[in-house]
């Protein structure tokens, strides 16, 4: 499994495909940052945040974690490498956790120029605003003040954490990448899933047993809204929840391939 894992991670370093994502992800946290600047100092207009939000972490890894997954399990299928480790002795458990491993690395790795750019961002302590499209890092932007000592290694954290979020979003990517095996039917289902799930967002503010419910989810609570002012018990929940979401959607995705047949 090691070797494999390794095999996958070098791939993928290797690869044109997640340099140009890593840059998309740079360009677009300039770009957001530069939006959530520009509009509370009035030379933009605030009718102009729907647009900033395209280039929001939230909507880019939504897209971008998905072409993720399809590189590295769609078109492993394409090239035989799946079918040629499993003739060879490789365990399907195997297979999958080395993929789930990989996407999550790299779904973080994704998000690091939001975390810099947007960190160094917060550390000027410039006012920054997007209105109701302040969500994930870009929440922390438009929070945060002029950093402390202690206050840098949090908002570290809260990054961290909130990668962690992101990259459980992204693994239900794994079980519709290993079904459907088409690369262009994965993005939009899965794109179209974020929406959902921003809907239902909205609605959990409204019924309280529905944001418990949801809570239980990456995709909901305060976990895409964490701020330096979140407490302990918050940033646990968040790391708990996406844990487990993630080794679900990992049994998934072993319990489908199990049975699938591999030609």
């Amino acid at each position: 499994m090691i070797n494999l894992l390794f095999a996958d991670a070098y791939k993928l370093w290797k690869s044109t495909a997640i340099r140009v994502l890593i840059a998309i992800t740079a360009v677009s946290a300039g770009l957001v940052t530069w939006f959530a600047y520009q509009i509370p100092g009035g030379n933009l207009d605030a009718g102009l945040s729907g647009i900033a939000f395209m280039f929001s972490d939230m909507n880019v890894i939504s897209i971008l974690g998905a072409v993720l997954a399809t590189i590295m399990i769609c078109g492993d299928f394409d090239n035989k490498m799946i079918q040629h480790a499993i003739s060879g002795g490789t365990g399907r458990g195997a297979i999958i956790a080395g993929k789930a491993a990989i996407l999550a690395i790299a779904v973080i790795v994704l998000l690091l120029p939001y975390g810099l750019i947007i960190g160094t961002a917060i550390g000027s302590g410039t006012d920054f605003s997007l209105g109701t499209a302040s969500i994930g890092f870009v929440n922390l932007l438009t929070s945060g003040s002029e950093l402390s000592l202690a206050a840098i290694w949090k908002l570290a954290a809260v990054m961290l954490i909130m990668m962690l979020v992101y990259a459980a979003q992204i693994s239900i990517c794994l079980p519709l990448a290993l079904l459907l095996r088409k690369p262009v039917l994965v993005i939009a289902i899965y794109y179209g899933f974020s929406i959902l799930t921003g809907q239902l967002l909205s609605i959990s503010k409204q019924y309280a047993w529905f944001d418990r419910l949801f809570g239980l989810t990456p995709y909901g609570g305060t976990h895409i809204f964490l701020s330096l002012d979140s407490g302990a018990g918050d940033m646990m929940k968040a790391v708990v929840v996406s844990l487990a979401f993630f080794a679900a959607m990992i049994a998934l995705t072993y319990v489908m391939f199990r049975k699938a047949e591999i030609k």
